[in-house]
């Protein structure tokens, strides 16, 4: 399933897609349920992830943001 949304870290807004699926995969981050990622804040893409990390969060508040969605979707 897409989903698609934005999130406040650290007084930044951060925009995020994902593709998640019922079950974790040994393809998903930390062989969880998210398959794919991007994040984006002010139209840069801070996080990238297509069944393995593309961009890897570029700082401690794509990190943060990162954490957050991983915890709810993951």
């Amino acid at each position: 399933m897409w989903r698609e949304g934005k999130i406040e870290v650290e007084n930044k807004t951060i925009y995020y897609w994902i593709k998640s699926f019922d079950l974790g995969s040994p393809y998903g981050i930390d062989e969880g349920r998210i398959s794919k990622l991007m994040l984006k804040r002010d139209g840069q893409i801070i996080a990238s992830f297509d069944r393995g990390w593309d961009i890897e969060p570029i700082d401690a508040n794509a990190q943060a943001a990162l954490e957050v969605l991983v915890k709810k979707f993951n």
